[in-house]
């Protein structure tokens, strides 16, 4: 399959009062036709922000103008108050996530990408059980574990464990863990990322990676016992390592993505090195599902403010991904 065969990027949304359908629309006229997309959503919350067109079918998106952002509908009951979320559209914006995972599911969209949510709106209105996007589409495709991956073009990195307290993390590492997370990158890389031998570089938890015991033992008793067992499958395997030597520029060109131990340890490297064209991918999913990384900015909402570089980037990178997948197929 080619990529003028393969059919578009579903878009979800997002939290209506956030920035999401501006910096859809905005990524949307950047982009053109160039990558083939469409929204999912209430017409009445993208009107405002550029010129749409509803379509019935993924595969109408097609032939819509580049300039023009193709919508399938979704009834949101309400308007949009920017920086106001509404939890009576909570139950609709879940709905927008579960259309699109259907629709990549059943091979009428070629990815998914989602707009920011908020966690809270949808718990209080629609008894959202889940700590975010991640978690419900691991629920949604039955996936037993996933992993979050930030990637950008200086650096792809892996948080074995993501969003806990700092203390609750050695308690949380486990072996099985950490070789599930090791697994699951290393296979994305050569499935969605045409990676044909992945070189990984895998950090240690502890400060000089614990520097032979002096400052803790994980490195020993359970990093280095994973990474050895590994290696003996004949993965490559740098660590574990300093993670405050890990990420200048000569070190991150020994390795094809970090694993890291716990969620700073990975995103401060990132956000420094690109902070607005960083993109969270899900990594375990029998589906693509890229996201811009970075929140709903309640704080800009509706003031034409809202930077659209990860968005871009998000939608490439699913693109990207996409065509990968399927030339491997």
């Amino acid at each position: 399959m080619t990529g003028a065969d393969m059919p578009p990027v579903a878009v979800s949304c997002g939290e209506p009062a956030g920035i999401g359908p501006e910096i859809i629309v905005k990524a949307r006229r950047a982009l053109g036709a160039s990558i083939p997309l469409f929204a999912i959503g209430a017409a009445r919350h993208f009107a405002s922000q550029g010129r749409i067109a509803e379509i019935a079918t993924p595969a109408e998106a097609l032939t819509v103008p580049g300039d023009v952002l193709p919508l399938l509908p979704l009834e949101i009951a309400g308007d949009a108050v920017p920086g106001e979320p509404d939890p009576a559209q909570a139950a609709a914006v879940v709905a927008a996530i579960a259309r699109g995972v259907a629709l990549v599911q059943d091979g009428a969209a070629s990815a998914l990408c989602t707009a920011p949510i908020h966690k809270k709106a949808l718990k209080d209105g629609a008894g959202f059980a889940f700590p975010g996007h991640t978690e419900y589409l691991a629920h949604l495709a039955g996936a037993d574990r996933v992993v979050m991956m930030l990637a950008c073009d200086a650096l792809r990195v892996v948080p074995a464990t993501i969003h806990m307290p700092l203390c609750e993390v050695p308690g949380a590492l486990s072996a099985t863990l950490l070789e599930d997370t090791i697994r699951i990158t290393r296979a994305a890389l050569v499935r969605d990322f045409a990676v044909p031998a992945p070189r990984l570089a895998v950090a240690g938890l502890n400060p000089h990676a614990g520097e032979g015991g002096a400052m803790g033992r994980e490195e020993i008793d359970l990093i280095a016992p994973v990474l050895d067992r590994l290696r003996s499958e004949g993965m490559d395997l740098a660590g574990p390592l300093s993670a405050d030597t890990m990420f200048h520029a000569g070190a991150r060109a020994r390795y094809d993505a970090a694993v890291a131990m716990y969620h700073d340890q990975a995103l401060i490297p990132i956000k420094t090195l690109d902070f607005s064209g960083g993109v969270n991918v899900t990594l375990g999913l029998p589906f693509i599902r890229t996201s811009p990384d970075h929140g709903t900015a309640f704080d800009i909402a509706g003031q034409d403010r809202a930077d659209a570089t990860s968005m871009i980037a998000a939608l490439r990178m699913a693109w990207d991904m996409a065509q990968t997948r399927a030339k491997g197929g």
